[in-house]
């Protein structure tokens, strides 16, 4: 097989206008050397040839299955909303293409299972990039060498704008359990999968869960939507390795308070992960600090000079490049999102029941 000397990808809800996609993706892959922006896909043909104008996309489509198809595509990028990923998903392991899909995978733990079973020899990568953050990577390393001695116990705030009292339209869907994307399934799913990847496989949990603002204002028209998921949950939970662990996951926080801390102790000592970015630990730095001396965490594979939102996005496409050129298979994917939609939806019937979860995998 020969290798390119640049993996092609077409990203399929790269708008121009704000998405994730231009926050995240198209500086990451802007950002690397061994990969090119080679097409988007958006929902008609004239905000398609815009954005590939704006983003510098060689071409543009306003059918992304024609796109998933196309043999000058290596890497699929799905980047719309968690309803639309099942069908985009399964027609890009179809036609035999590396998938970098966001997070959650799919809307409940059966369609995840579902994708997750079509990987056959294809590479996969999931949006839950807090873990390849180097400060995350380089605290998972201070615990595993047991530099803190025996993990005892980890706190966890989790504090984000979104899923507040007044939301935009756009984000209406967050809404509605249905849709499958709301605040346990995002920032909940990306907060416990950042304490497993540095504490190790959580295997219970005791949950609650609040709607705080049953009715939200959408903010172009000043009509009310229904909210029918939590905006408030709180996790107490337990480690393989036996730590215990709190998380607060607490929507609806001013911009300006938004912030993540993990701290961890340990016998022998501590150590803290702290971020005030706006949209969580899941974009821009993670600030590490110990009680015991460490090495520096990596500087990011993309320069400090990109939009600090592509930062974590840029580490699993540099990974995910690495496998396919070296035909390893080291990148998160769909496996650990399958593990992650378990873990959560553990966590979901733990606050439905108010009776503790283990967890059964």
């Amino acid at each position: 097989m020969v290798i390119p000397s640049e993996f092609r990808v077409g990203i399929v809800g790269a708008s121009n206008k704000a998405s994730w996609a231009k926050l995240s993706h198209i500086p990451a892959i802007k950002g690397l050397p061994g990969v090119k922006l080679a097409a988007v896909a958006t929902r008609n043909e004239q905000s398609a040839r815009e954005a590939a104008e704006a983003f510098g996309a060689d071409r543009s489509f306003s059918d992304p299955f024609a796109m998933i198809r196309d043999d000058q595509i290596d890497i699929v990028t799905i980047a719309v909303n968690v309803p639309a990923h099942r069908e985009l998903v399964l027609a890009a392991l179809e036609a035999g293409k590396a998938v970098y899909c966001e997070a959650p995978l799919g809307r409940c733990v059966s369609e995840t299972e579902e994708m997750a079973a079509a990987v056959r020899s294809h590479h996969t990568a999931v949006g839950l990039q807090g873990r390849h953050n180097p400060s995350a990577r380089c605290a998972a390393e201070l615990v595993s060498s047991g530099r803190i001695g025996r993990p005892l116990s980890a706190r966890i705030a989790s504090a984000t704008s979104g899923f507040g009292p007044e939301m935009r339209i756009a984000h209406e869907i967050f809404n509605r359990s249905s849709s499958g994307a709301n605040l346990l399934t995002i920032t909940g799913g990306h907060t416990l999968d950042l304490v497993e990847s540095i504490l190790g496989e959580i295997i219970e949990v005791d949950a609650r869960a609040e709607i705080r603002w049953p009715i939200v204002k959408l903010t172009e028209t000043g009509e009310k939507s229904v909210r029918d998921t939590a905006d408030y949950v709180g996790v107490v939970g337990k480690t393989r390795s036996g730590a215990a662990f709190t998380a607060e996951i607490d929507a609806g926080v001013d911009p300006e308070n938004s912030r993540f801390s993990l701290e961890i102790r340990g016998s022998d000592g501590w150590l803290n992960l702290t971020s005030s970015h706006p949209y969580g630990f899941q974009a821009g730095a993670l600030e590490l600090t110990s009680s015991v001396p460490f090495a520096q965490p990596d500087a990011p594979t993309v320069s400090a000079g990109s939009i600090d939102t592509a930062i974590n996005v840029g580490e699993v496409y540099a990974q995910l490049v690495r496998d396919m050129r070296e035909e390893t298979c080291k990148t998160p994917g769909f496996e650990l999102a399958l593990h992650n939609a378990r873990l959560v939806e553990a966590v979901r019937q733990s606050a439905e029941s108010g009776q503790r979860q283990k967890i059964p995998f």
